[in-house]
């Protein structure tokens, strides 16, 4: 998970939740909140350093959990001095998870 990756992975996530469950229902809602609550908590973790973590951000060939979240393999953002602007676009970023999501649901909800 990484600020490149997640919003269009939670767009299409909510995409499939809209097209195989076309209503709001009582599911629906519990599988968004399960999927942005595994989403915001993974990828908090990682932007975090915490232990946990440290297979996913070494499959992906990162230097920790941060230089991943910022840098996705394709950026080269000094992560090890990341200030109050860094981290308050990233807070910023985290907000917009359940939006990507709810986005995608709405739209593959119409297409159906």
């Amino acid at each position: 998970m990484s600020f490149l990756i997640d919003p269009p992975w939670l767009y299409a996530t909510g995409h499939a939740y809209g097209r195989m469950l076309p209503e709001r229902t009582p599911v629906a809602r519990t599988l968004e909140k399960a999927t942005a609550g595994a989403f915001l908590a993974t990828s908090i973790s990682l932007y975090l350093n915490r232990p946990w973590t440290r297979w996913i951000w070494r499959a992906c060939r990162a230097q920790d959990g941060r230089d991943w979240m910022l840098n996705s393999g394709v950026f080269r953002f000094d992560h090890r001095r990341a200030g109050a602007r860094v981290h308050a676009a990233s807070a910023l970023i985290f907000t917009t998870y359940p939006w990507w999501l709810w986005l995608g649901e709405k739209v593959g909800r119409r297409r159906n």
